[in-house]
């Protein structure tokens, strides 16, 4: 079974555990008992579990199969000193001492099967003011990301506005939506979710239905975005301009977000609490200055008085809500304005040929 889990050992009650536990991530495993497993199993694996039980044999054989990365020793007792010494005979990364290391092991399982690498680049995007055209902004992102080629997840962060769905003309779509994740704990599956939300434009989406719950816990939140960001690409959040417990999850998931401030002095004053508030859980905030031809301020004065970065000038688009009205979505026009301020700001925020965040890690996009 060539790929799968492999596991090594003849305990028995471990080994039930393990199943158990590789069934809760969501996959089978190859199980090797007596001689050390062949170098086929156990190079291709992409996750080795060895029991305590075979730590010793496997270290001492002639035959031991060559160091790899991935091979975990799963034991019980906690006061035995010397599985440490085991641990770096097999070399395996970890020592896991079951049944306290249950819920990472599960997760650590589930990673080497959906094969995790670089975490999705996570954009959240808010309104300085109601009507600021954050909405549009998101969905635009997200429509030119999955254009370009990269795995892209729209999120709908805010009960309150309608519904993303309806912005690019799938409300009638099958898939889940944010009350079917209301109960999330822990982990989430990345494939498991990107299966079960709706496909639209070559992106997935979830977001609100119609019905009456306007509530996710904040465990919900951390459990999809984590979810959703360890397939890898592009993640682009809305989010509401005041946040709740719910929405400061969310804001830690995030690499980096943009506040969209029209070119007003009022939208300007009502931007500065939203970028106050944001800024206290996101370090990274920047502004989008949108109409800013003919109103007197520029986008680097509107970032100058926000105290933000200025990631850029957003034109004005017209025909926007007549185009939506047809089925085409904000960004589906890829001469338009909108569609290329958001190529540019991909072209600079993400690493070329890869969807994934860029090297420096979180909070450090260089656009």
């Amino acid at each position: 079974m060539t790929g799968s889990i492999l596991i090594v050992t003849e305990d028995e009650k471990l080994l039930d555990d393990l199943l158990r536990l590789c069934a809760a991530a969501g996959t089978e495993a190859e199980v090797v008992h007596g001689p050390p497993p062949g170098p086929g199993s156990w190079e291709s694996a992409p996750l080795v579990l060895v029991g305590d039980d075979r730590a010793g044999p496997l270290s001492r054989t002639a035959g031991a199969p060559t160091r790899r990365a991935g091979v975990l020793l799963v034991c019980r007792d906690l006061d035995d000193p010397g599985v440490w010494q085991r641990g770096v005979g097999i070399g395996a990364e970890h020592v896991v001492f079951l049944p306290d290391g249950e819920p990472w092991l599960t997760g650590r399982i589930a990673d080497a099967v959906e094969g995790v690498g670089r975490q999705a680049l996570t954009v959240g995007v808010l309104g300085g003011r109601g009507g600021a055209g954050a909405s549009t902004l998101a969905c635009a992102l997200a429509v030119t990301a999955a254009r370009a080629g990269h795995r892209t997840v729209l999120v709908d962060g805010d009960p309150f506005g309608g519904g993303l769905d309806i912005l690019l003309g799938g409300e009638r779509v099958e898939g889940l939506r944010w009350p079917a994740f209301a109960d999330s704990r822990g982990r989430v599956g990345g494939v498991a979710l990107e299966e079960a939300l709706p496909r639209l434009h070559g992106l997935r989406v979830l977001s609100w239905d119609r019905g009456e719950s306007v509530t996710v816990p904040p465990e919900a939140v951390r459990a999809v975005l984590g979810a959703a960001r360890r397939r890898g690409g592009v993640v682009v959040v809305d989010l509401p301009r005041r946040p709740d417990d719910a929405v400061a999850e969310a804001l830690v998931q995030l690499d980096l977000g943009l506040l969209v401030v029209p070119a007003e002095l009022r939208a300007v004053a009502a931007a500065q609490r939203v970028a106050s508030r944001v800024g206290l859980v996101l370090r990274d905030v920047r502004a989008v200055v949108r109409g800013s031809t003919g109103s007197g301020l520029d986008g680097e004065e509107v970032a100058r008085l926000l105290g933000l970065r200025l990631a850029g000038e957003l034109p004005t688009e017209h025909g926007l809500l007549a185009a939506v009205d047809a089925g085409r979505p904000p960004g589906s026009d890829a001469r338009g304005p909108l569609a290329r301020f958001c190529a540019e700001f991909w072209a600079r925020a993400l690493p070329a040929g890869d969807g994934a965040s860029p090297p420096e890690g979180r909070g450090s996009v260089a656009v």
